[in-house]
């Protein structure tokens, strides 16, 4: 079972992650780690929040049914739209803060005079065969 168990996990670590972030988006969250506790990502396909990620407090925001959580960020869940994960299901997405204001204003860094902003860029083909699970909400 052990040996199962190690198997498991190098086999994991050996998979390419979806989502990374920038130093200065890892500052920014320790500091509204520090502020507000827990927090969780949630990227919406459009209307009124644009598709800037948002962040809330953990259980601030319910992702709908079938919505992608592509993976952590600081420990922290980054949840994306699933439509829009459907279109960019093919890319790696970097997190990273930019100064001013988003669209949205929802999302906790918008008090702070930043908001979080994705760069995309296409996986290659052998990252495809390698890309970490995701889970979706029920």
């Amino acid at each position: 079972m052990k040996k199962c168990i190690i198997l498991h996990l190098s086999i994991l670590s050996a998979m390419v992650n979806r989502i990374d972030s920038t130093d200065k988006a890892k500052d920014l969250i320790h500091t509204l780690e520090a502020q507000h506790g827990a927090l969780m990502f949630y990227q919406a396909g459009g209307c009124c929040e644009g598709t800037q990620p948002q962040c809330f407090e953990k259980g601030g925001y319910f992702p709908r049914m079938n919505d992608a959580m592509i993976g952590l960020v600081e420990g922290y869940e980054f949840w994306v739209d699933r439509d829009l994960f459907e279109y960019w299901k093919h890319a790696h997405f970097t997190l990273d803060v930019l100064e001013g204001f988003g669209p949205g204003g929802f999302s906790l860094e918008t008090p702070l005079g930043k908001t979080f902003k994705v760069h995309y860029r296409l996986f290659t083909d052998e990252e495809l065969k390698e890309l970490s699970p995701i889970k979706r909400s029920e």
